[in-house]
């Protein structure tokens, strides 16, 4: 059984735990929806104010919904399009402090405010997006970038093991 607690110290502290932690989760387990669901669950529950954390994949030239925490959101976004599309066309982190001013923002959550977005790739191809939003603007800064990469890191590991 998984108990959720309020981590406690500094950030890079936390984020080490968080990492010990889906390193763990995924470790041996071979099926890519239960892992991804698992992440997506473990961010948006440890996270501080995180309203959304999930997955899209690259499926027929768009970004397609994958496993994911929150409020229901959009399905489908095209290539180059919001944050998401943005990210996915570019291979880069977008990390938006206020994505009212971000153009072309696709707004699933009116309660967004800022987001990040890591391309996911596997094999050298990006195969998707880790997406998570929060309602504070200016949430995600330099070392939480650095960490959810590192995050990333590990489930693209998992993913390129499930080849």
């Amino acid at each position: 059984m998984f108990h959720v607690e309020k981590m406690k110290g500094s950030k890079e502290k936390k984020y080490e735990l968080l990492l010990k932690q889906i390193d763990a989760m995924t470790a041996g387990e071979p099926d890519m929806i239960a892992n991804l669901a698992n992440a997506a669950a473990l961010l948006y529950h440890t996270l501080e104010d995180v309203n959304w954390a999930g997955f899209y994949f690259a499926k027929s030239g768009e970004l397609v919904l994958g496993p994911f925490q929150g409020l229901p959101a959009c399905v489908r976004i095209p290539f180059g399009k919001g944050v998401c599309g943005t990210a996915y066309s570019n291979a880069r982190v977008e990390r938006v402090q206020d994505v009212q001013a971000f153009p072309g923002h696709i707004a699933c959550d009116a309660a967004s405010q800022s987001e990040i977005v890591i391309p996911l790739k596997v094999s050298g191809e990006i195969i998707g997006v880790l997406d998570i939003d929060s309602p504070i603007k200016d949430r995600f800064d330099e070392k939480d970038e650095v960490y959810l990469k590192q995050f990333s890191d590990i489930l693209e590991k998992r993913l390129s093991e499930q080849q």
